[in-house]
């Protein structure tokens, strides 16, 4: 069976409602698959995701000189020194180490959807543990520690300045957002629930994840939250809008050039991809490996300690494999249980493609 095929069968079964699968090899296209979505330029919100998008970009503006990991995040942004967080860095933020992933428990959809109100509550935030000491999935907070950054350096929002420096010159401005203009609305196809919400709500009373860093339902990543207009037209840089094509490009730009394009030279790529933290992850509770705002090595990717990426809440993916000079990404409608095995097979499918 091949690639469309497989996508065909899981979305004629009702496993999936709609998938989008877009894999480059050495820079070039390799293959690509739809089902169950209008077509391969459908735009899918697919959550954390988008923190691959958030930290490539911090990479190219690291190459251009004007990030530097071992600073801390108060030179660029000194109200973020308040509360003990003066000696916190870029690296402890890519890393999820800055010990600051809470959010309050009053937090309304509102609040989370404006940038200002947003980066007050992160400045004036305290670290729960000692920053570089531990590490502990920072789901919302990655987003305006680093976004912010990124707007005080370039003077740009998150979303614009992905658009000029990674969007842009891969010639997928339209397909690779953080928060949407209000025109591309109509492209987004609305997720649905599969068995994600109801996985969130058996984690065990008082999960890290639940208590602090999505601390209410309102904030949960679920479908009711990502088919509202007011979130997705939001510059949230913890989360992304996209297609698996624009994505698999963009991994593909890390790895070498793409029609003439190439985002970081191979020593930069080197450093954000080795592993950085390695353990339990605190707010996860789970074993992680972790490079520069990447995951290392994640299911889908069949283990591999090459390939780096991000996964999103559902089940959307996607990553570059160095040994493979691969990229591949899936996007997705229906928000699955972390156990589903639909990346996997189709990464597999792309793999023995390869």
């Amino acid at each position: 069976m091949d690639l469309q095929e497989a996508v065909d069968a899981l979305v004629a079964s009702g496993a999936e409602s709609g998938l989008q699968v877009a894999a480059y090899r050495n820079g070039r296209p390799l293959v690509e698959a739809y089902a169950g979505v209008p077509g391969p330029g459908a735009l899918i919100h697919s959550f954390s995701t988008g923190k691959g998008c958030t930290a490539t970009l911090v990479h190219v503006l690291a190459e251009r000189g004007l990030l530097d990991y071992e600073a801390p995040v108060a030179r660029y942004w000194p109200e973020f020194g308040a509360h003990g967080k003066a000696g916190i860095t870029l690296r402890h933020a890519l890393t999820h180490t800055a010990g600051i992933p809470q959010l309050p428990r009053s937090l309304t959809v509102a609040e989370l959807c404006d940038w200002d109100a947003m980066c007050g509550i992160v400045a004036g935030a305290r670290p729960l543990w000692e920053p570089g000491s531990a590490s502990g999935y920072h789901g919302w907070t990655f987003g305006w520690i680093l976004g912010e950054t990124v707007r005080r350096v370039t003077g740009l929002s998150p979303g614009q300045a992905l658009r000029e420096y990674v969007a842009e010159p891969l010639g997928i401005a339209d397909e690779l957002y953080f928060g949407l203009p209000e025109s591309e609305l109509p492209r987004v196809v609305p997720l649905v629930e599969g068995d994600w919400e109801a996985y969130l709500a058996g984690l065990p009373y008082g999960a890290a994840f639940t208590r602090l860093v999505a601390p209410n339902r309102g904030v949960w990543t679920t479908a009711a939250l990502a088919n509202r207009p007011a979130y997705l037209l939001a510059d949230l840089p913890a989360c992304g809008t996209m297609t698996a094509r624009a994505a698999a490009r963009m991994y593909a730009a890390l790895l070498g050039e793409v029609d003439g394009v190439r985002l970081l030279p191979p020593g930069r790529v080197a450093q954000a991809a080795a592993i950085a933290v390695e353990g339990r992850d605190r707010m996860l509770a789970r074993h992680h490996t972790k490079g520069l705002g990447f995951f290392l090595g994640l299911p889908p990717t069949g283990g591999e300690p090459t390939a780096f990426g991000h996964h999103g809440s559902g089940g959307s993916i996607a990553f570059a494999d160095r040994g493979r000079g691969l990229s591949f990404a899936l996007t997705r409608t229906r928000l699955v249980d972390p156990a589903n095995s639909t990346g996997l097979l189709l990464a597999d499918a792309v793999r023995a493609r390869s």
